[in-house]
């Protein structure tokens, strides 16, 4: 899981309510109750939530399945997960899959809402102990295992919430603030799986969850801007002379390349912050945060290679590249 994917200002702001909505949003929560039908069906049928509870099996299979049948590079991830944590990834993988899809894959905002409302109900439904869905059958199990805060799923749903209103971020500052729930929720999930809970430890994660997210954004420019967003700041855009319609047209302009170096180097600020957290933990997660740290930086790596030139032309890590690191990580594992 990288980190997922990406708000508006008044509500992600540190020092503002991230519960508070904002009158876009209003508006579009008026328009939800016919919205969710429409909504689910635009999405997998699997993924709708069943009128009575499945078995816990039943849950531990669909959560298997549903990894199975998406990201093999969280499959391949899996393999150097200990045997006993597995179907504990397995499920919260589920509820980041499911959650994120719900906010990017429905095609309309008002729907996208409506569901996650929904899932939002489901959630509350899983600690209070009556969840119907099968993924949050199989997560009550994990949440009791490893006592689990709420608020460290429902600050996704936040980040999937604004992506429906918010497309542009004016300061990097707000892209911070967007990163706070969209990113580092999902790091604080793999050490309290892992087993640790402590203030520090969380915010060396946050250093690295953030650094991945920002690499996702730079390699994803052009993607993101066919949906509608940028997230690179307009702060950054004015400072060096690049406008929307440079990105519109795929103008990689000497302009643009050296705006995108400046914010390359930024993220890799993020991940040295971030660096020192391999060494607070037990060996096992050690390489598989090296592992995903290492993809990361990676991504900015493919970014420099072709000029930082990323309009119309999205860098990718070869399939060399990917196998060395997936080697290199196997090596850790097995000394």
């Amino acid at each position: 899981m990288q980190g997922v994917l990406t708000m508006l200002k008044v509500l992600l702001d540190a020092e503002d309510d991230p519960n508070s909505m904002s009158p876009a949003t209003t508006d579009l929560r008026r328009a939800h109750a016919p919205a969710a039908s429409q909504g689910w069906s635009r999405l997998p049928a699997e993924y709708a939530i069943p009128a009575s509870a499945p078995s816990l099996e039943q849950s531990r299979e669909y959560c298997r399945r549903l990894a199975r049948t998406h990201y093999e590079n969280f499959s391949v991830a899996t393999c150097f997960l200990p045997k006993n944590l597995r179907q504990d990834f397995l499920n919260v993988y589920a509820y980041c899959r499911i959650s994120d899809d719900l906010g990017d894959e429905v095609g309309d905002p008002v729907a996208s809402l409506a569901l996650l409302d929904e899932w939002q109900t489901e959630l509350d439904a899983c600690y209070a102990g009556s969840p119907r869905h099968p993924v949050f059958v199989a997560l009550a199990e994990t949440v009791r295992k490893f006592e689990i805060p709420k608020h460290e799923f429902s600050d996704l749903l936040i980040a999937f919430r604004q992506d429906q209103t918010v497309t542009r971020f004016e300061t990097f500052n707000d892209v911070l603030a967007y990163c706070r729930y969209s990113a580092n929720p999902v790091g604080h999930l793999v050490l309290y799986l892992c087993g640790y809970r402590d203030a520090e430890r969380q915010q060396l994660s946050d250093y690295t969850c953030t650094a991945l997210q920002l690499a996702n954004f730079w390699q994803d420019v052009s993607v993101d801007y066919n949906k509608g967003r940028i997230y690179l700041p307009l702060e950054d855009l004015r400072s060096y002379s690049v406008t929307e319609k440079d990105i519109q047209q795929n103008c990689n302009t000497p302009a643009f390349c050296e705006m995108m170096k400046f914010e390359v180097e930024r993220a890799r600020q993020w991940f040295a912050r971030g660096l020192p957290l391999i060494g607070k933990v037990n060996k096992e997660l050690a390489v598989d945060l090296e592992l995903f740290s290492r993809g990361g930086q990676e991504i900015l790596n493919a970014i420099e290679r072709q000029g930082f030139a990323v309009l119309g032309r999205r860098p990718v890590i070869s399939r060399t590249r990917k196998l060395a690191l997936v080697a290199r990580a196997a090596l850790g594992k097995l000394l």
